[in-house]
């Protein structure tokens, strides 16, 4: 399985991305979800296989959410992620050494 996906970042949203099929561009995103995903910037394409490891996401669920229904959205990390961890590091930084 091979698909070559155009990848376009949200304007409203850092870090948002939509995948979709190249060929098809953005004709199978629902409207409501363009709407709130704000203007598309086409970042870059790219060749995805079940081989083809991404940063973020799951290849497969790309790759099925491609086919079955033209596109995937790539939703951002969690922005509070780095403040779970924050009051245990400040923690170690005020122990005395």
């Amino acid at each position: 399985m091979k698909r070559i996906c155009s990848i376009y970042r949200s304007t409203r949203k850092n870090e948002m991305y939509l995948y979709v099929l190249r060929a098809d561009a953005l004709a199978r995103v629902p409207e409501p979800l363009l709407s709130a995903f704000g203007t598309p910037i086409h970042a870059f394409d790219m060749v995805l296989t079940l081989e083809r490891v991404l940063a973020r996401e799951d290849i497969t669920k790309v790759l099925e959410n491609l086919d079955n229904q033209g596109y995937h959205l790539q939703m951002p990390p969690p922005e509070d992620d780095y403040i779970e961890h924050l009051p245990e590091e400040l923690l170690r930084r005020n122990d005395p050494v």
